[in-house]
């Protein structure tokens, strides 16, 4: 800050304040969202926005609530039968575990999640939101669960609200059709959000509205919880860190694109984490880095952190000023601005190439995302992520290459001067992927007659696992058992590796460095 200028400053409050402008209808939205309300989106982006401007590893990044942390924090209300408390520590344990997670250093792992994971993950959410907001799209209530939303389609068809369907077609044509020229200086969901608001209010349209939002500072929340519902809190807590995490990091890998700049993603993670346990105390939603609304920071003029202190600023300013004008918001605005938003999120770019995408990351996608959609969130991501180690494996797996040479016939001289020894030749990986495959392998010389000796030839092997080293020692005993001389052949590096292990079986007397040693 000793170089901050009159110029940064002026950029800072344009990005901040378009910033604000965009935050104030997805704010609100989320809340009514979440089954919170209205207010809990607006604490939520205050403080979030606040603090993680100040603490964050992303200069210009604007955080608050964004989609697939309400639709988390919405299953924890309804999974606690709506106690709001009990949702709460949800959100404290998430950013505890937020800045375990910033301490650890993991905030770099984030670009070893697939891509087919983070993609169906995401379209997944985009989804929930659309199915979720389709009952207050048409004036019916909303559902707590996408499966819900499903089977209760045809009865929220049956109380179609013709108000409430206009206002909203009238929101999605707004947020859709709205010229880019136009956009710039007023974005999309506030102008659907104004305009529409204004055209229910004049014409007095029998709808339902968000309704009284609590005006002034945020009142202090204690979240609370049973030792019962402890494991349900954490894995919940857990889901909300890993996504808050992922979401944050990768939207400032977008900032930096942008900015030409480097983030400090273990901060960024901290930061993120002491402001949603600020939010659990406030009553505030939890949140994460937003993509849009940190493009829109940017492109505004925004460069430092003053940026999304004055995003923050600006929303609390609305808060004591203005709550009770969004009190008249009808929900079927709200509900056309988040089916935007659902239907943002979706991954085109992977969607328009599922033919053409290799056939297993398409089905670790699909999985994922019907998952996430039918199922749970939580499992959604450990199955994807289990999936996608489970093809690395078996792509690495067959990378090993374990022959037998029946014939000997790279060694010509050796059934003279060693009559009855075999040479099993280890090439790549050895691990437990390919190890099963190496046991195939030693079936097959066993049933060779007269079999004396076998030298395992490992001089190729890139790199070797415990569950390897210790499948080569039960081997090498079982050969012992059946009167055969086992011997491994090895590089210097691995020969010292198996050493160090000191198993019972694999002793200095039987590894070798070299072929001709080894035979003699």
């Amino acid at each position: 800050m000793r170089d901050y200028s009159i110029s940064l400053l002026k950029g800072d409050i344009f990005g901040g304040l378009t910033a604000g402008v965009v935050a104030l209808p997805l704010a609100l939205a989320f809340g009514v969202a979440s089954g919170a309300g209205a207010a809990a989106g607006l604490y939520g982006a205050i403080v979030l926005g606040l603090v993680a401007a100040f603490l964050g590893g992303t200069r210009v990044q604007i955080s608050g609530p964004t989609g697939p942390m309400t639709v988390v924090f919405a299953s924890a209300l309804a999974a606690f039968g709506g106690s709001f408390e009990m949702a709460l520590a949800v959100v404290l344990v998430g950013g505890i575990l937020q800045i375990g997670l910033g301490l650890l250093k993991t905030g770099g792992l984030v670009r070893y999640i697939p891509y087919p994971v983070i993609s169906g993950f995401m379209s997944g959410i985009g989804v929930i939101i659309i199915l979720l907001q389709t009952a207050p799209l048409m004036g019916a209530p909303a559902s707590a669960s996408p499966l819900e939303a499903i089977l209760k389609f045809p009865v929220s068809l049956s109380l179609l609200n013709l108000h409430a369907i206009g206002i909203g077609l009238l929101t999605l044509a707004i947020v859709f059709l709205t010229p880019i020229r136009i956009s710039r200086f007023i974005p999309s969901p506030l102008l659907a959000l104004v305009l529409c608001t204004l055209i229910s209010v004049a014409l007095d349209l029998n709808l339902p509205i968000i309704g009284e939002i609590p005006t002034g500072l945020p009142e202090f929340h204690l979240p609370t919880f049973t030792l019962s519902q402890w494991s349900l809190i954490f894995s919940l807590g857990l889901t909300l860190a890993l996504l808050g995490s992922i979401d944050s990091l990768l939207t400032s890998i977008v900032a930096d694109s942008v900015t030409q700049t480097r983030h400090q993603p273990n901060r960024e993670l901290i930061g993120q984490g002491i402001g949603n346990i600020l939010c659990s105390f406030v009553g505030g939603l939890p949140g994460a880095g937003a993509t849009m609304r940190t493009v829109v920071n940017i492109n505004s003029g925004g460069k430092t952190r003053v940026s999304g202190v004055i995003h923050s600023l600006f929303l609390l300013t609305l808060l004591l000023g203005l709550a009770p004008l969004a009190a008249q918001i009808p929900l079927a605005v709200l509900a056309g601005i988040l089916i935007k938003v659902g239907i943002d999120i979706l991954d085109y770019r992977l969607l328009k190439l599922l033919k053409q995408a290799p056939r297993p990351e398409s089905l670790i996608m699909a999985s994922v995302f019907a998952l996430t959609v039918l199922v749970d969130l939580v499992m959604a991501v450990g199955v994807g992520v289990v999936l996608a180690m489970g093809l690395l494996t078996w792509r690495v797996a067959k990378e090993a290459d374990i022959t037998f040479d029946t014939s000997n016939s790279r060694y010509p001289y050796l059934d003279k001067a060693n009559p009855g020894t075999r040479i099993v030749h280890v090439k790549g990986p050895l691990f437990f992927g390919s190890t099963s495959h190496m046991l195939d392998r030693i079936e097959t010389v066993d049933k060779v007659v007269g079999t004396q000796q076998i030298i395992f030839d490992c001089r190729k092997v890139d790199f070797l696992d415990l569950t390897a080293i210790f499948t080569l020692d039960d081997m090498v005993a079982r050969l012992h058992q059946r009167k055969i001389r086992p011997k491994v052949v090895a590089t210097q590096e691995i020969r010292q590796q198996l050493l160090q292990m000191n198993t019972p079986n694999l002793t200095e007397s039987i590894i070798f460095a070299d072929m001709k040693e080894a035979m003699e």
